[in-house]
């Protein structure tokens, strides 16, 4: 039986945000590897799957992986007070993907966890100086806006494998914890 221990009663801002975006972003580059083997088995082009979509008008395999990239190293960067990085990626191969993984993984592995000291109460402001701009405490980006907006996407990805046959199952979803 596999049990989730930690090391502290009270979690801070660190351990609720970057170990959760390391172990899905490392379930999700798992069931990228297990899309390119059935790409290849099957004999599809890979770009069917990173171009398959559930609906018309959602993002593509490939953006959603690039989005929920995108989320896990913003969130964490506005979390530790650094400047959220870009990162110049595409999406035209698993190898892109899987790359965009290794370097958003290598990114929030880095940050201090000293640096998210205080930022449950740390004023984030999304869309900055548009009509659309909104401030949250860090607590409430984490939990009502960051950690959400990152498990859609991630789940939008992987509904996006498993509904074009690739077989993987809620294991292959969590990653290793």
């Amino acid at each position: 039986m596999n049990t989730i221990s930690s090391t502290t009663t009270n979690p801070t801002m660190h351990t609720t945000s970057v170990p959760v975006f390391k172990q899905m972003l490392g379930g999700l580059g798992d069931v990228l590897t297990k899309a390119e083997a059935h790409a290849a088995a099957k004999k599809i082009d890979p770009s069917v799957l990173l171009q398959a979509r559930l609906y018309p008008d959602m993002f593509a395999l490939g953006q959603q992986v690039q989005v929920a990239c995108d989320f896990a190293a913003s969130v964490s960067a506005r979390l530790a007070a650094v400047e959220v990085p870009t990162f110049d990626f595409k999406a035209d191969s698993f190898a892109d993907l899987h790359a965009r993984i290794g370097a958003i993984t290598t990114f929030i592995s880095g940050l201090n966890p000293a640096a998210f000291e205080g930022s449950a109460a740390r004023d984030i402001v999304l869309r900055p100086g548009t009509p659309k701009e909104k401030h949250l405490n860090g607590q409430a980006y984490l939990s009502n806006y960051g950690m959400p907006q990152f498990f859609f996407h991630v789940t939008t990805a992987y509904a996006v494998l498993r509904h074009n046959g690739v077989e993987v199952g809620k294991k292959d979803y969590m990653g290793a914890y």
